[in-house]
């Protein structure tokens, strides 16, 4: 119960750079996906979900507009995807998403963060085993079985169904996201999801205190701070 998958909250940020960064990331994040599936948010699911979470972000409506806008255009920058792996201190282990125009920058300055943290980058397969990668999504509601007679009906393979505080986790293979969430919307058509989006979930948490702890803090923040990086997935408990 209660697994440890995050929600974004970079829209508490309490400073115009830190806000700045937030949109940054949101609109790269928008544009590549409005490219690769099609701008029009009913045949995208994907597209729709990532502007659904921008709004709760606060990211103004002129930067979603934008992004969609460069897209359609069809020329712009040839962002793509990259994971990097790598050992965080005490024993943590750390999945590194990013969007990027320029791999070998990216990797160096991915691995620069970890070697300020006296940490070490891995190579691919090194730590990924260890995450499970699930579209996840979570919602108000305390009916369980409601949920799963739902998704079993429309033949969706759920990994697990979770109800606490008031909110119902699904979890589902990542392959399997938009196939679950339309049949959640069409099942319940007054959603509204708290969390909707493919993550990377850590198998077993690693607990850290003291000094380790402190590294961790400056090793997630070194890359939060990096323009490319979309999300950091870790397998520290808390």
């Amino acid at each position: 119960m209660g697994r440890a998958y995050q929600n974004r909250k970079e829209s508490m940020a309490k400073t115009s750079d830190m806000k700045a960064k937030v949109y940054s990331k949101y609109g790269r994040e928008i544009y590549v996906c409005a490219k690769a599936g099609g701008i029009d948010p009913d045949g995208n699911l994907a597209l729709r979900s990532l502007i659904d979470r921008a709004k709760k972000d606060q990211v103004p409506a002129h930067v979603i507009d934008k992004a969609i806008d460069k897209a359609k255009g069809g020329g712009g920058e040839d962002f793509s995807p990259a994971l990097y792996e790598g050992f965080g201190p005490g024993g943590s282990m750390v999945l590194v998403e990013c969007l990027t125009d320029n791999p070998n920058r990216t990797f160096g300055d991915v691995r620069q963060c970890f070697t300020k943290a006296k940490s070490k980058i891995g190579t691919p397969g090194t730590v990924q085993h260890l995450f499970d990668h699930l579209a996840i999504f979570v919602f108000d509601g305390d009916d369980e079985d409601a949920v799963l007679e739902a998704l079993m009906e429309a033949d969706i393979d759920v990994t697990d169904i979770e109800s606490e505080d008031g909110k119902i986790s699904v979890f589902a293979p990542n392959t399997e996201y938009g196939k679950t969430r339309q049949a959640l919307v069409d099942a319940f058509p007054d959603i509204d999801f708290d969390i909707d989006q493919i993550q990377y979930l850590a198998q077993n948490p690693t607990p850290l205190s003291g000094a380790d702890a402190e590294m961790f803090e400056t090793l997630l923040a070194l890359l939060n701070d990096n323009d490319d990086v979309q999300n950091v997935y870790h397998t520290v408990d808390g």
